[in-house]
This record gives structure tokens, sequence and C-alpha cells, in this order.
């Protein structure tokens, strides 16, 4: 269990990150603290992490050994993506999952954030090794909609 416990405190240190490196974004613009948009994409992202830690927890009570290797052996990285793999239906949604978390949500939010001046957006996919894919994604939609509210107040005071 104490993989889930520095997973949970590297996962609150990079958003504590993102935040700390992007204060522009995420000072309070005008109007309300959060918009429904904000709003919609915390709720489902901050809902995904429970889930998807449950099943986590789940994995590392069954399968881990006391002061084993996190890395690889019985509970750990290689045995979670390893059983991932156990079936074709299992199979096919690991590789989905893998193909949008590993290749699809750097690419995006690397190549989007650096267009719209978020600084280091990799910081993003970093978030979901230690949140969830749903939280890492929902955290940058949530971002981006916050930096347009911001972007919409500047053109309204021009």
């Amino acid at each position: 269990m104490v993989s889930l416990i520095v997973h949970a405190v590297l996962g609150v240190a990079v958003v504590a990150l993102v935040i700390r490196l992007n204060p522009g974004i995420f000072s309070r613009p005008p109007g309300p603290a959060l918009s429904r948009a904000e709003l919609a994409f915390y709720l489902v992202g901050l809902a995904s992490i429970p889930i998807c830690w449950y099943f986590n927890a789940q994995f590392v009570a069954q399968y881990a050994e006391p002061g084993g290797n996190p890395i690889w052996g019985p509970g750990s990285w290689s045995e979670f993506i390893t059983l991932g793999y156990a079936n074709p239906a299992a199979s096919s949604a690991s590789a989905d999952y893998t193909i949008a978390n590993v290749i699809l949500l750097p690419l995006f939010t690397i190549i989007d954030g650096l267009r719209r001046g978020i600084r280091h957006p990799w910081l993003f996919f970093v978030s979901s090794l230690f949140t969830s894919f749903a939280f890492a994604f929902a955290f940058y939609f949530a971002t981006i909609e916050r930096q347009r509210r911001h972007q919409q107040a500047e053109l309204t005071v021009s």
C-alpha cells in the first residue's frame, strides 16, 4: 500500500506544479470561481480518481507481497500491465487505453498546450501516471477552459 500512497503524493505534487507554473491561467478570472464547463471537467476528473484507485487498491491488496518491488514482480507495474492483457476483452481495452494515455494524451497536450502558451504541458501526461488518464484529460480541458475565460475577459476590457 506504500506504493499507492507514494502515487497519491506524486499526483498531488504534479497537479500543484502545473498550477504553480501557470499562475496567469489559474488566477481567478472575472465572474464565478469556476465556469459550468470547468466544474463539469473537474467533477468528471475527480470522480475518476476514486473509481480507478479502488481497482488499483484491490490489485495491490490481492497481488503485492509485503516489501516487494513496485516495478517488477508480484503486485508491480509490470504485473499490472501484464494482467491488463489477460484476455481478448481486457487486451482490447488495455491497448486502447495505452495508446490514448501514452501517445495521444502527451501529443495533444504538448502540441495544443504550447500553442496556447501553457507552460510545461507535458506535466499533464505525468499527472496521468499518478492520478488517472481521465483526470489528466479533464484537468487539461478545465485548464484550457479557464484560459479561455481569462482571454475573453481581456477582450472585454480592451
